[in-house]
């Protein structure tokens, strides 16, 4: 009976509407003009998930090819959201080189969580990415 305490918690977490902080919900990505974006990327992120998604924001458009990110934002994006139907893969090196992940539509408040190799993570590491 202990063993399924925890385990029922963290199932009710995942079912609560807004667990995952104030990200914006990935079908809701779009431009005041109904373009479509197929991810966004921002600068904070919090140990409290409804901090998340918080600060300056990069908006890409579906085929959006960054080998290198624009000024000030190269090892600075800590959460991100990405479109349906859309994949953002991310490089830890300027030029498409390092480390890589794919992030499948969804949204990723604490990139902290996700591990890029074995002693880093992916917050504070994205130097290039393709968007499709």
């Amino acid at each position: 009976m202990s063993l399924l305490f925890p385990l029922l918690l963290a199932l009710a977490l995942v079912a609560i509407p807004g667990a995952h902080g104030s990200c914006p919900v990935p079908a809701d990505l779009k431009r005041e003009d109904g373009t479509r974006t197929c991810a966004k990327l921002y600068d904070k992120s919090d140990p409290y998930y409804e901090n998340c998604c918080q600060g300056a924001e990069l908006s890409l458009e579906p085929g959006s090819d960054l080998p290198f990110l624009p000024s000030g934002w190269a090892n600075t994006a800590s959460s991100l959201v990405v479109a349906p139907r859309c994949e953002l893969t991310v490089w830890s090196r300027p030029g498409k080189s390092g480390k890589t992940h794919k992030f499948s539509a969804g949204s990723y408040p604490r990139l902290e969580e996700y591990r890029r190799g074995i002693f880093g993570d992916w917050s504070n590491s994205i130097s290039g990415l393709y968007c499709k």
